[in-house]
C-alpha cells in the first residue's frame, strides 16, 4: 500500500476520470501551498495574514498545518485546539471535529506537536487525508497548505498535491539556494512547472527584485524552459509582526495600518485577479482522491 501509493506512484490517473472531474471543478477550492526551502523565512506567518486577508476579501478560508510535527499556527495565533490531526490518523476524531475556528472566521486545521511520527506520513495516511478533505462538507474558497520547509517527504507530498505553490524565500544566501533546491527537486522528479515566488522581511522593493532575478536566473540556467516563476512581491521589514508574533495575533488583526498589513492585503487581491492554473495538470489534487491509482 504504502509503496502503490508513493509520490511517483500518484502521477498518472484515469483520463475518463479526469474528463469527469473536470466538470464540476469550478465547485472546488483553490488549494494553495505556501512553502520554502529554509526554514525560519516567516512561512506561517505569511499563511496566517494572507488567510485573514482572504478572509476579508468574503473568501471561505481554510488553513491547513502540513508541518505535522511541528505544530506552528495554533501558537501563532494563540489558539488551544483540543485536537489535532493526530487524533484523524488514529481514527479518533473526524475532520470536521478537529478543524478550529481562527480570526476572523477562518478554519484551521491543526497539527500536532512534538509527535515524531508525524514527520513522515505513510501511504495509508495519506489517503485517509485525502479521504477526509474530500468528504469535509463545508464550502471552502482557499485551502492555504503550510508546509514544513525542506525538500523531506511530507513536503514534498504537500507540494505535490495542491494546485499552486508560493515559495517563501528572503534575501540570505543559503533561503535562495534551498528554494531552488526545492523547486528542482518538484520540477525534475515530479513534473511540476509553475510557482510563485514570495520575498519575506526585506526593506525595500530592489533587493526583493534582486532576490527573484537571482533565483530566476539560477532556475533558467539548470532548469531551462522547464520552468516558470511568478513574482508575487514582498512583505516589507516590519517591527509590527516581532510585536504581533509576541501577543500571538495576526499583524493584520492587531496593527491594520502596519506596512506589513498594507502588503498582505494588496497580495490577497493579487491572488484573486490571478487565475489558478488548471485543475488538473497530472498530478493528484487535494479533495479529488477519485484520481488516486493504486498502482505505480
Amino acid at each position: 500500500m504504502d509503496q502503490a501509493l508513493g509520490l511517483k506512484g500518484v502521477i498518472n490517473y484515469q483520463q475518463d476520470l479526469a474528463s469527469s472531474m473536470l466538470m464540476d471543478s469550478d465547485s472546488r477550492p483553490r488549494v494553495i501551498t505556501v512553502t520554502s526551502g529554509k526554514g525560519g523565512v516567516g512561512k506561517s506567518n505569511i499563511v496566517v495574514n494572507l488567510g485573514l486577508a482572504l478572509r476579508r476579501l468574503g473568501q471561505k478560508v481554510l488553513i491547513v498545518d502540513a508541518d505535522l510535527g511541528l505544530a506552528n499556527i495554533d501558537i501563532l495565533l494563540g489558539l488551544a485546539p483540543r485536537f489535532n490531526i493526530k487524533d484523524v490518523f488514529s481514527g479518533e476524531k473526524k475532520l470536521a471535529e478537529v478543524i478550529i475556528d481562527g480570526p476572523g472566521g477562518m478554519k484551521i486545521l491543526p497539527a500536532a506537536s512534538g509527535i515524531q511520527e508525524m514527520a513522515e506520513l505513510d501511504g495509508t495516511q495519506k489517503l485517509l487525508l485525502l479521504n477526509e478533505l474530500d468528504n469535509y462538507s463545508e464550502s471552502l474558497d482557499t485551502v492555504l497548505i503550510d508546509t514544513g520547509a525542506g525538500i523531506s517527504s511530507n513536503v514534498i507530498y504537500f507540494n505535490v498535491a495542491a494546485q499552486e505553490r508560493i515559495v517563501v524565500a528572503n534575501n540570505e544566501p543559503t533561503s535562495i539556494t534551498d528554494a531552488y533546491a526545492l523547486i528542482k527537486v518538484l520540477v525534475t522528479k515530479y513534473a511540476e512547472k509553475r510557482f510563485k515566488l514570495l520575498i519575506n522581511c526585506l526593506s525595500q522593493p530592489k533587493e526583493a527584485e534582486l532576490v527573484y532575478r537571482n533565483l530566476t536566473k539560477v532556475a533558467d540556467r539548470f532548469l531551462g524552459g522547464e520552468v516558470s516563476i511568478d513574482y508575487l512581491g514582498f512583505i516589507p521589514l516590519d517591527e509590527a509582526i516581532p510585536k504581533a508574533i509576541l501577543k500571538q495575533q495576526a499583524v493584520l488583526e492587531l496593527f491594520p495600518r502596519a506596512s506589513a498589513s498594507r502588503s498582505f492585503t494588496e497580495l490577497a487581491q493579487k491572488l484573486m485577479e490571478i487565475k489558478p492554473g488548471p485543475r488538473l495538470d497530472g498530478n493528484i489534487k487535494f479533495f479529488w482522491r477519485r484520481l488516486v491509482k493504486l498502482k505505480v
